[in-house]
């Protein structure tokens, strides 16, 4: 953690909607004047798309089913944790990109599948925003999660979250319903070791409970909707969160622990926009203040 430069990251797995909870983020930093810096769990992956194709067959090959996006083995942890270390202790660090599709490829000038050079994050910035797999990652032997300042999980309940990959991967990268649920079965086991545990460190948890059948997400035809949802916020710490006042803007909210409100899913964005503004605001301000 640091005052002078703090971070945030957003974590959860393939399909979980983090993307939606960054444009969540870049409406307020817009808003607020904030200036981020912006890293992707992508660019931390340790193989291209050719070389991890190639390595999954050779570990196949040897009688590993379960070789994934999700391990120690397929992710470079220790450098993340260093640009994590390095922009709390100086305000920057290296990163890259990992390029998915040809209008990526149109900006950052590399074929698809592949990443970019590492380059430095650029000087001046108010905070580090990470978005991706590993956020809060703990291994014997790293600790990222102890560099973030506001760890955020996206965790849909398991059913929810295979539907939105499968519709994800289907009709944004072309597999086949074969191919997607060969890929959840596959990751199962890095999924329960390495990015389960994270949601136990995150700070602010967004899960999102559909009130509709979902019982064979492998044949769902569309992706619950948010008013077909209620979404479980759990605070770690509920101290300092004024549920009252939360109660009292979100219509139909209500608390279920201690630490946790519950809200209809059309409310999310309302939500999310009631809790962290306070939160990044006091990240700044106690930046401002160290100076």
């Amino acid at each position: 953690m640091s005052r002078k430069h703090p971070i945030i990251s957003i974590t959860g797995s393939s399909g979980a909607g983090t993307t939606s909870v960054k444009r969540t983020f870049e409406q307020i930093f817009r808003r607020e004047n904030v200036n981020a810096a912006y890293i992707e769990g992508d660019a931390f992956h340790r193989y291209n798309r050719v070389d991890m194709r190639t390595r999954m067959a050779e570990e196949a090959a040897l009688g590993n089913k379960h070789f994934s996006h999700f391990s120690p083995d397929t992710n470079l942890f220790e450098e993340l944790e260093t640009t994590f270390r390095d922009y709390a202790a100086t305000g920057t660090g290296k990163t890259r990109y990992y390029v998915h599709d040809d209008k990526e490829a149109a900006i950052h000038g590399v074929a698809p599948g592949n990443f970019t050079d590492w380059q430095t994050l650029p000087e001046g910035s108010d905070l580090l925003f990470y978005e991706g797999l590993h956020g809060a990652v703990m291994t014997e032997k790293v600790n990222v999660a102890q560099h973030a300042d506001l760890k955020i999980g996206v965790v849909p309940v398991i059913n929810l979250e295979w539907i939105q990959k499968l519709h994800r991967d289907r009709s944004d990268r072309g597999y086949s319903t074969e191919a997607v649920t060969d890929t959840i079965l596959r990751r199962m086991p890095d999924y329960v070791h390495y990015i389960v545990p994270q949601f136990g460190e995150t700070d602010i948890n967004f899960q999102r409970v559909p009130t509709v059948d979902t019982s064979n997400p492998f044949i769902a035809r569309w992706i619950p909707t948010p008013d077909e949802s209620m979404v479980v916020i759990r605070f770690k710490s509920p101290r300092g969160i004024d549920f009252a006042y939360l109660l009292s803007m979100i219509q139909g909210s209500f608390m279920s622990r201690a630490n946790s409100i519950v809200i209809h899913g059309s409310k999310l964005d309302l939500a999310m926009q009631l809790i962290l503004t306070p939160l990044i605001m006091q990240l700044i301000e106690r930046k401002r203040g160290a100076k």
